[in-house]
């Protein structure tokens, strides 16, 4: 009878034993799903076209896509549309056969990108156009107030021509960034009648076409007092220009990007004189956000305008760059 006593207890004690480690093995079975769930979890998708990563401005983005990528713990791909309007259409295209969230497009063509704006809006895809507007029916545009940035290059050009002397104006690309900036220049220009323009040409927002179209104007002008080109990549190629002709004395440059390179000639010196700086990381970040809001169904403004400032030697070491 003793025996049987002490064999039902140790039977007891090994079920209950059995019983713990099911329990614990469950236990850890669903910790595992819970793991398996957390891991597979859908990563918020984002595509970013810009019209050339050659260009500071667009590498300051594709920098503000890594912040994005970090805070939203998102899979962001970032690409070069080398300022070619087809590649650019085919990498929105791409874009919407990946089945990405949302797309980031600072376009290279306003009007040129609209029928993949609208490919990728009938597919359910937000499209947020950066640093100038896009047809097709994007949900909004995040961009710098280029009116004001053009404004701010006038007004301090006429403030050191004293209202009166010849100026060459260096356009750009045909967006709405470029063409804003030449309007609140204009806006301002247009009140001084002793102020000239000389020559306007087309320097493709970048250095190399800015360069040529800058000598063309040095042979064809024997007196400049003044010059503003639209971004700052197009000033440097004015200065090479300008230094080439031997002629850096005789006029002084103001521009818009707040780019390193503008920063670099604005604390050494010479004829860069001032830019109005843009922001484009928060252009980034701000593109992202507010696409998440037309995810979640929200109303969103049709444009958000950024600030911008103009820097001159006189305040360049408060300004923090890209």
């Amino acid at each position: 009878m003793k025996n049987f006593k002490i064999f039902n207890i140790v039977l007891l004690i090994l079920t209950l034993c059995f019983l713990g480690a099911c329990s614990n093995n469950e236990s850890a079975s669903n910790t595992g799903k819970t793991d398996d769930k957390s891991n597979t979890e859908k990563k918020l998708k984002i595509g970013l076209t810009v019209p050339n990563l050659s260009n500071p401005f667009f590498v300051a983005m594709s920098k503000g896509a890594k912040e994005v990528a970090s805070k939203y713990n998102a899979e962001v791909t970032t690409v070069s549309a080398d300022q070619d309007l087809a590649k650019q259409t085919a990498q929105i295209e791409d874009f919407i056969t990946k089945k990405v969230d949302l797309i980031l497009l600072s376009p290279f063509d306003s009007a040129g990108i609209a029928g993949a704006v609208s490919e990728a809006k009938a597919a359910g895809i937000p499209v947020v156009a950066l640093d100038g507007f896009a047809e097709g029916g994007i949900d909004t545009v995040v961009m710098s107030d280029n009116v004001q940035a053009g404004k701010l290059a006038a007004e301090y050009l006429v403030k050191q021509l004293n209202g009166k002397g010849n100026i060459v104006i260096i356009d750009g690309p045909p967006v709405s960034a470029v063409t804003d900036r030449i309007k609140g220049f204009n806006e301002v220009i247009k009140k001084y009648p002793d102020i000239k323009v000389v020559a306007k040409q087309n320097g493709e927002g970048n250095r190399e076409k800015a360069l040529t179209v800058m000598e063309g104007a040095l042979t064809a002008n024997k007196k400049i007092d003044a010059v503003f080109t639209i971004n700052d990549e197009e000033a440097v190629g004015v200065q090479i220009a300008q230094e080439q002709a031997s002629r850096q004395n005789e006029f002084f440059v103001v521009s818009v990007d707040g780019a390193p390179s503008a920063v670099d000639a604005l604390k050494k010196g010479g004829s860069f004189a001032g830019t109005s700086a843009q922001f484009p990381n928060q252009m980034v970040l701000d593109g992202v956000a507010l696409a998440l809001k037309v995810i979640d169904g929200k109303k969103v403004d049709s444009k958000v305008l950024i600030p911008t400032k103009f820097i001159t030697k006189d305040n360049v070491d408060s300004y923090s760059g890209w």
